[in-house]
């Protein structure tokens, strides 16, 4: 394979229906395909990807990153070889929007599919999916089946509740969310109480956090919604079953704001060499077949109306989200890292 424009290093590519393979894109000029830069896990989007092939022709090639996609294809400039960038927040959409890489997608096809609120104004970024911010709870250790983010400040979970890194882009999310409900400065003293309730340094994914529950170190715990889905169904690693077996989800402030949720989403990108292949992506995401993927085998909530979730979400119960306009939560992203930090989230608790 030959190379026409640069590549991420360290990154990994995901041939649509093909196992990883080298870390450069086909030669770009090759008809038939698009380029995508990846902050989702390459197994997530494998089955959306293959579908699209089924349907179009059109072979998708995927590097696959947790960071730095955005900088790197800002910083790639005209020679960048990306056409789509997906991402697994708002955040990252926003970042895209601002460092200038992204350009306006024109479709009425995803006018139609994704409503208006999931959608930048002009169009520079596209939302495609939904994830609830829950709590994950001990069946045998918690009783109570409601509660509020603002409970895990109460002094009865002291020692008593696991979390990944403050600074991960999903709990930058939700304490964004708190700073614009609440305001910075009961956004800091939740932050700062959470952490005294930690029952060690925050470490590891969502799924760890299952394990930290499964395993009696704690008893509550922050993660999004379809890693339990994943545990659910990984026949592959069956402990991972055990752990989600242990757990019961509740959706934080039901009956007040709503839950936190953030989006999953796509930006076609400014200088992208396969434009029009590029549009296609992302207006089969956008449609009945892609949200239905999304619904049924990624497990997440889909955003074109009429398309339900899948019999594995329901059954958790109805999620009622926070209305709260995404762009606020982008906003505040940087306020809540800046208290994150404040605080010294990720030292965990400190006697």
């Amino acid at each position: 394979m030959t190379l026409r424009r640069g590549a991420v290093a360290g990154a990994f590519v995901l041939a649509s229906g093909v196992a990883l393979m080298s870390v450069f894109f086909p030669n770009a000029q090759a008809a038939q395909q698009v380029n995508i830069y990846s902050y989702r896990e390459p197994g997530l989007i494998k089955p959306l990807l293959e579908a699209f092939t089924k349907k179009t022709g059109i072979k998708a090639n995927v590097v696959f990153a947790k960071k730095g996609l955005v900088e790197r294809a800002a910083a790639e400039g005209r020679n960048s070889p990306v056409d789509v960038l997906l991402t697994v927040d708002i955040k990252r959409l926003a970042d895209a929007e601002a460092k200038g890489i992204a350009q306006p997608v024109k479709s009425a096809e995803v006018d139609a599919n994704i409503p208006a609120r999931y959608r930048d104004p002009e169009g520079n970024w596209i939302g495609l999916s939904q994830r609830a911010r829950l709590i994950y709870a001990s069946k045998d250790r918690v009783k109570q089946d409601t509660i509020n983010y603002e409970d895990l400040t109460d002094p009865k979970w002291k020692g008593k509740i696991c979390s990944r890194s403050g600074q991960h882009y999903y709990n930058i999310g939700l304490l964004a969310s708190i700073v614009s409900h609440l305001g910075p400065e009961k956004a800091e003293k939740w932050a700062l109480g959470l952490k005294s309730n930690l029952a060690r340094k925050p470490a590891g994914n969502d799924r760890a956090q299952v394990k930290g529950i499964y395993s009696g170190e704690c008893d509550l715990a922050i993660g999004n919604s379809y890693y339990m889905a994943a545990m659910q169904k990984n026949t592959k690693k069956p402990e991972q079953q055990k752990w989600a077996e242990s757990v019961k989800l509740l959706f934080p402030n039901a009956d007040g704001r709503g839950t936190h949720v953030n989006i999953s989403g796509a930006v076609l990108a400014k200088h992208a060499p396969h434009k029009a292949a590029g549009l296609r992506l992302i207006e089969f995401l956008t449609s009945d077949e892609g949200q239905k993927i999304y619904a049924e085998i990624v497990n997440e909530y889909p955003l074109k109306e009429g398309v339900p979730t899948s019999e594995r979400v329901a059954s958790w119960g109805e999620m009622k989200a926070d209305k709260i306009a995404l762009e606020d939560i982008a906003k505040n992203s940087s306020k809540a890292s800046e208290i994150m930090d404040k605080v010294q989230f990720d030292l965990g608790p400190q006697s």
